[in-house]
């Protein structure tokens, strides 16, 4: 640790002391803070510098007290590109700052006055001669400021004027905003720099959906017997996705399917002979991880799926599930990659007394460096047809050194690669598999329902957990159908979306969405005929009755729109007076946005969606974006709703009714007074 003259601890963000980077975006301003303080009373000054990846100082920015009587410092930077940024915090002592406070006691008190002007003139002095400036490569200040400056030292040296004048003359605003420009710095020091890790937007803004390419397409002879759906009428459906604003099309597994011990229709352990298995039970006499299942078509056709989607401004995310049907090729070839039972049998997945004999895990302990170049070739093999983004399946079931190697790897080989984790499970792995590389993380979103732990999670994620994880907010998945979205209907599907998708920069929906398929399998929180076990082609045009695909279109437009959605620090929670209305607002300043201009957006959403809600939403003046609600600024702020174009005027008190059956919510956005 190296301790500067004037002391910055406790930094942020820093992972692991700094032996991990923090996670950082392209293009999305974050928060570095620092606990800064010194010896004595003399005034001192802190700055944040962001270092990018050739080892220049990107931004110096001067810190602000955020805590006063706690020396709490932070900054906003922005990073610019992607790569292997750093930062680090510098210290300085001020002494124009400390000769200012001194002189103005001294002098009203008549305490030293013509001491006290004195060393402010020399102060000066040491300005014009450019004696440690800041911000200047001159050997002395310009001749303007130059000018100002003398003619300040010629009054505070001129005994015939009064003690007043010659400290006015030094603490005038031409003076101060010199000094402002270019402060004198002494005691300069710098801590040690911490690594950041900057990935593309991609990581951390998009809108995900999810389809099973095999239903897509598919139909079911008179005979009963099913045609599986392809990649090539896959590509049919990109249209209508694109439509509704999605820009990440993700396929579930499309390698072969092992035979042995499939699972059946609703996860039975019969199969019939028409059962298409589990896209999850990889592996069979056609091929393993690295092959595509004959069904859906071949590698010419999986390129022609990425084009196409690339066409259409989408990414193609590819499910990467680390686990083997007892038909893979690997448990012939590789036995010592699995765990032996003492009968010399392979161990199948258990998690008693739930048994999955379909699937044979991997045990990354007998060969973890024939393991680790296998799997490295694998996501060689798909990046090398187009994709650039995985949605990788359990990891929290396969070793962290494991995943910190194979992320180090792959962020070094193919910076544009991202990685999401579809962890569920503890704080701890998911915010570790976060800090050892992954570039997303699903999150306990759909798991949080009533107001207050709603707003605490926003907070948490926005606040509290960034560094570590990007978030991904998902109101279902093809495996997570929560008991309020089987109860709710439309309007809680449409809540849903609305909290998803203003909630997080990325957010994502499960095919089908639109349809609110919302029937449980009894006994279990996952859709009664799972699509994980048989086709389901669906009929879209059943969709527009539901107004679901609308509201996912102003949705995704909403967020292109505004930058306020697409980061993810800023968030505000404003207090309702009810406990089924929200209210939050995120926002961006306009130093951080290409036009200059600040963007603040609204969301208030009913959390019932079965009766109507009302009450009263008192927005916090002192949060980011609500400046106008001052009474300087006229105390209110211009609204226009994403959802329906409709405009309102707020003020800091406001009335709102909701209802399942008009309007379930609003998303504003805060017109900029002119």
């Amino acid at each position: 640790m190296t301790v500067t003259r004037i002391p910055a601890v406790e930094l942020s963000p820093v992972v692991e002391g700094g032996r991990l980077p923090a996670k950082a975006t392209a293009g999305e301003p974050f928060p570095i803070r620092a606990t800064v303080f010194r010896e004595g009373h003399d005034a001192y000054q802190a700055e944040a510098v962001l270092i990018d990846p050739d080892g220049h100082d990107h931004t110096i920015a001067p810190m602000v007290d955020i805590a006063p009587g706690l020396d709490r410092y932070e900054a906003w930077v922005m990073p610019d590109r992607p790569g292997n940024w750093s930062f680090c915090i510098q210290t300085w002592s001020d002494p124009y700052a400390t000769w200012r406070h001194d002189a103005t006691i001294k002098v009203d008190a008549d305490i030293d006055a013509d001491l006290m002007l004195e060393e402010g003139a020399r102060l000066f002095e040491r300005m014009i001669e450019g004696k440690a400036l800041a911000n200047s490569d001159q050997q002395g200040l310009a001749e303007p400021h130059a000018r100002v400056l003398h003619s300040a030292i010629s009054i505070m040296r001129d005994a015939t004027r009064s003690n007043q004048q010659r400290l006015s003359a030094g603490i005038s605003s031409s003076v101060r905003h010199i000094v402002r420009q270019y402060p004198l710095r002494d005691l300069v020091g710098r801590t040690e720099a911490y690594p950041l890790h900057v990935a593309r937007t991609r990581a951390l803004v998009g809108s995900w959906y999810e389809i099973f390419p095999r239903s897509a397409g598919a139909f079911q002879r008179p005979d009963g017997t099913w045609v599986s759906g392809t990649l090539r009428t896959a590509i049919e459906e990109l249209d209508r996705i694109s439509a509704m604003g999605f820009d990440v099309i993700y396929l579930t597994p499309v390698h072969p399917i092992g035979t042995t011990f499939r699972k059946g229709k609703n996860n039975t352990l019969n199969a019939l002979e028409t059962d298409p298995g589990s896209p999850y039970g990889i592996g069979s006499d056609e091929g393993g991880h690295d092959a595509i299942h004959p069904d859906l078509g071949d590698f010419d056709d999986f390129d022609a799926f990425v084009a196409a989607a690339y066409e259409r401004g989408m990414e193609v995310a590819l499910d990467f599930a680390l686990q083997c049907s007892p038909d893979h090729p690997w448990v012939r070839d590789h036995p010592e990659w699995f765990s032996q039972r003492a009968d010399g049998s392979i161990a199948y997945a258990e998690n008693p007394p739930k048994k999955y004999q379909d699937i044979y895990p991997i045990n990354f302990d007998h060969d973890p460096e024939g393991l680790f170049e296998a799997i490295h070739d694998l996501f060689r093999l798909w990046i090398a047809h187009g994709v650039k983004i995985f949605r990788v399946d359990n990891p929290h079931t396969k070793p962290v050194n494991f995943w910190k190697r194979m992320m180090d790897t792959l962020h070094r080989e193919y910076p544009d690669v991202i990685c999401l984790a579809e962890a569920f499970t503890r704080p701890a792995m998911m915010r570790t598999l976060g800090a050892v590389g992954f570039d997303q993380s699903y999150t306990y979103f759909a798991w949080r329902t009533y107001k207050k732990e709603i707003e605490e999670y926003l907070k948490e994620v926005s606040e509290q957990t960034p560094h570590l994880m990007r978030p991904t907010f998902w109101p279902t998945t093809h495996d997570i159908l929560t008991p309020q979205m089987t109860e709710g209907g439309t309007a809680m599907f449409a809540i849903r979306a609305i909290l998803a998708a203003c909630g997080a920069p990325t957010w994502g929906i499960y095919s089908g969405y639109e349809l609110v398929e919302s029937v449980p399998r009894p006994g279990f929180e996952e859709q009664i005929n799972n699509e994980k076990y048989e086709y389901r082609p669906r009929r879209w045009e059943d969709a527009e009755r539901t107004g679901i695909p609308q509201l996912l279109t102003l949705l995704n437009t909403a967020r292109g729109r505004h930058r306020a959605l697409q980061q993810l620090h800023q968030i505000s929670i404003h207090r309702t007076s009810n406990d089924q209305l929200l209210c939050f607002s995120r926002h961006i300043p306009g130093q951080f946005t290409p036009d200059g201009n600040p963007d603040t957006v609204i969301v208030v959403v009913s959390l019932d969606p079965h009766h109507e809600v009302w009450g009263s939403v008192d927005l916090d003046v002192n949060a980011p974006g609500m400046e106008l609600l001052n009474a300087g600024h006229g105390g209110g702020l211009n609204l226009v709703d994403e959802l329906d174009g409709m405009e309102y005027r707020w003020g800091a008190s406001n009335v709102v009714r909701l209802s399942p059956w008009t309007r379930i919510g609003h998303v504003f956005g805060v017109e900029q007074q002119q």
